[in-house]
């Protein structure tokens, strides 16, 4: 049986369709997104605790060595950070 050109795109197109559709779903939209922390609780409690988002442009060399830093740093990025500007700024990390 000699199938033409458009008709064996067409098998080729549902087959990856069948495909995709049988991977399945992903976590971050299955049962595990349930466990994430909703982004509104999470700004609440970063409210309580007295924390304020903010955004800077720094040089990648920077911030590459700032992320090596923090991947050993126990408290991670935001932590030691805040710590870092404390220590340059002569601050400490409980005044506000």
């Amino acid at each position: 049986m000699n199938m033409k050109p458009t008709d064996l795109e067409k098998n080729k197109g549902t087959k990856i369709n069948g495909r995709m559709g049988a991977a399945g779903i992903p976590s971050r939209f299955g049962a595990g997104s349930a466990t994430l922390v909703d982004k509104r609780e999470q700004r609440e409690k970063e409210r309580a605790q007295g924390l304020v988002p903010f955004a800077c442009k720094l040089p990648s060399t920077l911030v590459k060595q700032l992320q090596e830093r923090a991947a050993a740093h126990p408290e991670g990025l935001n932590v030691m950070v805040a710590e870092l500007l404390g220590q340059a700024m002569g601050a400490t990390m409980g005044a506000k």
